[in-house]
């Protein structure tokens, strides 16, 4: 044996293993022992990572065999199941907060017709919205499917990408959930129906189990809900509509959602294009086709008075929350607990009642267009714990707390200081903006600083003030100064702001221009509550809260969770409070004052007096209240011009009335609180000095009369108020205080004695009850019918300010 090492490539032979005989085979020696003939040099580099076609090919067949499998699997499987529960859906029922029962909703409204009774343009119709090839494709769509998944995790949107077979089968099959468990069973199921079933009978078991909103299942109900007559008479307008409500039944329901026609209409008017397209409608006939506006919906009496309202609402919370999809809603079966509290909707409503629905007048054209809405907030919570949706739900269908259509006025100006104090925002000359900045009230002033379009708001009524503090301007609600106020914070960081303490985005009308602060934006009561809420609760939001509870079978769902952010500074919020307090006290809200000592709103009115608000807030409750125009024929908006009697309607008028009544009846039995509130540098309360009067010779520098001090009108517990003790250089007051019909005093104040003429109005039942934090607050007319109890003495007549009555409207 060599003692020479072995050669690369060859090994020692083992010697105990036997060499056959025969030639030795030669050749280049191989790392691996195998011969290199006919055989390609090894793949390196980043060859190595590329798939040869062999590998490619073999995954592919494995793949192709796999759902080849898969595929014939599914098909024998899956079987085509009983109907769903829909054809015999449970009832939804409704539930205050304490469990007992608001409202019972949900029963089927269903009438299957054949397909030869559908007229031939309302199959067209329904084709061109929803599977314009159903009768010439298979049941499934495979490339539709994957791009609805595609679009879905790409986050452009949810899509279906379902035939109108695929969509019968989930009707009447399956459910609503979206599941990929569903999604399969639907797939083999259509596939296997259209083996089994014509394309005439899918489309009209299409038809009848489709769901329209208005609790209408199937064309026919349909029909009637919406139009009042059977599919028979549906006209091509109307069934275009109908078509397009299966898009999104809930939201292009005009009746209920009058802020939703303009995407209601695009999509009518794109089911029509389909249809002349498909050469199913000539285009002259489809171009002068009008809107055919939906008649008002008809709800069973179950759901009369303020019960329709919160359904509705409560169902718009679930869909537009994604908590339970409008379809799957309507089959019923759900428990539904709500936050509201019954005791509260029931003062509400008497509220509502007693401040204007008593003072209508059937003979009075003007009280025909009379709405209220109104909603309430815990602050601490943003629980949603009454509501006033209208009348009465089978009479006006639309809900006033919710329909986001009517301008917000003046009760957006909170929003622009707060926004100032937030910002730290200067005036034009570098000066922070505090309660006690100076402006030019003068009316129809051109605001400055600002690159659009020139812009000179005017007062209501055309006063003109002169300098004025933003304090004073907030309690007069001056749109001169609030005007110029937006333009030195910014109008885009006001939008900001208003959009941080509640209002949707979307909000109609809500622009960054200088008439921002004015109200053009169109936010609904119950926005608007969300958004005074957070300001209660010191900058600190929280996103409203209209359900406690969902159960169904037992079993609670899901419900969002939103932890508090604050969304403003507390110093902000805090301030904005301190000035709103001053609109109640003596500004346009005095009417408010009836709820208690500690309350903070603003009024607010709609261009030509066609709304009128109320928007405030106490330390526990966040309430708004408007009053609107409508016309109960057209729908059209309408101002209020002698409505209730009156020349006009303001929101310092009944809005505020409803809103003082209701919050001092919601919070009866619970501990007063004052508010907590911690001010912006600069803020504090100063005092104003008196303008001279010669008829006030004893005035001290303090403002007050220590020589002829009147005594307010003191009671007797029962109503009737005492006439108050004059000072040495004035006469005793009337005695006057006859009992109201609540037990409220009618006259309960008594003229101050200061040696003049009542002229001024200084009596104890001024405007409101004229008795805040035990003193005489001077007033207007001493005989107003809506003066505080007459259990509540006045005590001496002081002025932290000049009193000037509040410009009418404001």
């Amino acid at each position: 044996m060599s003692d020479d090492p072995p050669q690369p490539g060859w090994y020692p032979r083992d010697p105990t293993v036997a060499v056959p005989a025969g030639p030795v085979a030669t050749g280049t020696p191989r790392g691996d022992g195998r011969s290199a003939r006919g055989r390609r040099p090894p793949r390196t580099g980043l060859r190595r990572l590329v798939p040869t076609w062999r590998t490619v090919l073999g995954t592919f067949l494995f793949l192709a065999l796999l759902v080849i499998g898969g595929f014939f699997a599914g098909y024998h499987l899956v079987a085509i199941p009983a109907a769903n529960a829909a054809a015999t859906a449970q009832s939804n029922v409704y539930l205050y907060k304490d469990g007992s029962q608001i409202a019972r909703d949900g029963e089927i409204n269903r009438e299957n017709v054949r397909l030869e009774q559908v007229p031939v343009t309302v199959q067209h119709a329904v084709l061109a919205a929803e599977d314009r090839d159903f009768y010439t494709e298979s049941a499934v769509d495979p490339e539709a499917m994957l791009r609805a998944a595609w679009n879905t995790v790409t986050g452009k949107g949810t899509q279906g990408g379902s035939t109108i077979t695929q969509q019968y089968v989930k009707n009447y099959y399956l459910g609503q959930e979206r599941t990929i468990t569903r999604k399969v069973k639907e797939f083999f199921i259509a596939i296997k129906l259209d083996r089994e079933k014509t394309k005439d009978e899918i489309f009209e078991g299409y038809l009848n189990t489709s769901y329209y909103g208005r609790n209408a299942y199937g064309i026919q109900a349909a029909a009637r809900a919406y139009y009042g007559h059977d599919v028979q008479h549906v006209g091509t307008g109307q069934a275009a509509y109908l078509a397009s409500l299966l898009n999104a039944p809930s939201a292009y329901d005009i009746g209920a959602h009058p802020q939703n026609r303009p995407s209601v209409e695009a999509r009518w008017n794109y089911v029509l294009d389909a249809m002349v397209k498909e050469r199913w409608l000539v285009a002259g006939e489809r171009a002068s086709l009008p809107f055919p506006v939906p008649q008002t919906a008809r709800p069973s009496t179950g759901l009369a008075g303020q019960r329709g309202y919160i359904v509705q609402a409560v169902e718009d919370y679930l869909t537009d929350h994604r908590i339970i999809d409008a379809t799957t809603l309507a089959t019923g079966g759900y428990r539904i607990t709500t936050t509201l509290e019954r005791a509260k909707q029931d003062a509400f409503a008497q509220a509502v009642a007693d401040q204007v629905t008593s003072r209508l007048s059937e003979g009075n054209a003007a009280d025909h267009l009379v709405r209220v809405g109104g909603a309430a907030i815990d602050p601490a919570t943003g629980k949603v714990v009454a509501m006033y949706g209208g009348i009465d739900f089978t009479k006006q269908y639309v809900n006033n707390a919710t329909r986001r259509d009517y301008q917000v006025g003046s009760t957006f100006k909170p929003f622009v200081f707060a926004s100032a104090v937030d910002n730290g925002s200067t005036t034009q000359n570098g000066e922070r903006i505090t309660p006690n900045t100076v402006y030019d009230g003068t009316n129809k002033r051109p605001v400055r600083g600002w690159s659009g379009a020139p812009y000179a708001p005017a007062n209501e009524d055309d006063v003109s003030y002169g300098p004025i503090t933003v304090r004073t301007a907030t309690d007069k609600s001056v749109n001169a100064v609030y005007a110029q106020l937006a333009v030195d914070v910014g109008p885009g960081k006001v939008e900001q702001t208003a959009v941080r303490l509640g209002l949707p985005a979307d909000t109609p009308d809500l622009t960054a221009s200088p008439s921002i602060a004015l109200g053009p934006a169109t936010a609904s009561v119950l926005d608007m509550a969300e958004a005074y809420a957070t300001l209660a609760n010191h900058g600190r939001h929280g996103t409203y809260t209209l359900v406690e509870k969902v159960q169904k079978d037992g079993t609670d769902l899901a419900l969002p969770v939103s932890a508090g952010t604050q969304v403003i500074s507390r110093e902000a919020a805090d301030t904005t409070t301190a000035v709103l307090r001053g609109v109640v006290e003596g500004g346009t809200g005095t009417a408010a004052r009836s709820a208690g000592p500690a309350a903070a709103g603003k009024t607010g009115t709609a261009e030509d007096d066609k709304a009128a608000w109320f928007a405030g807030y106490t330390p526990e409750l966040a309430t708004v209240v408007a009053v609107m125009g409508q016309d109960p024929k057209t729908g059209a908006q309408k101002p209020l011009y002698g409505a209730l009697g009156l020349p006009r309607i303001n929101g310092g008028g009944a809005p505020a009335q409803i809103w003082g009544q209701f919050t001092r009846a919601a919070l009866q039995g619970t501990p007063p609180r004052e508010f907590d509130l911690r001010l912006a540098e600069g803020a504090e309360l100063e005092q104003e000095p008196l303008p001279a009067d010669p008829l006030r010779p004893h005035e001290s520098a303090s403002g007050e009369y220590p020589d002829d001090r009147a005594q307010g009108g003191a009671a007797d517990g029962g109503g009737n108020g005492t006439g108050g003790t004059g000072g040495p250089g004035g006469t005793d007051g009337d005695p006057g205080g006859t009992r109201g019909p609540d037990g409220r005093a009618t006259a309960a104040g008594a003229t101050a004695g200061h040696g003049r003429p009542a002229d001024s109005g200084f009596t104890a039942g001024a405007t409101t009850g004229g008795v805040m934090d035990g003193q005489v607050i001077g007033g207007i007319d001493g005989g107003d019918p809506s003066g505080m109890d007459g259990a509540t003495g006045g005590g001496p007549l002081h002025f932290r300010r000049p009193f000037v009555p509040p410009p009418p409207g404001a």
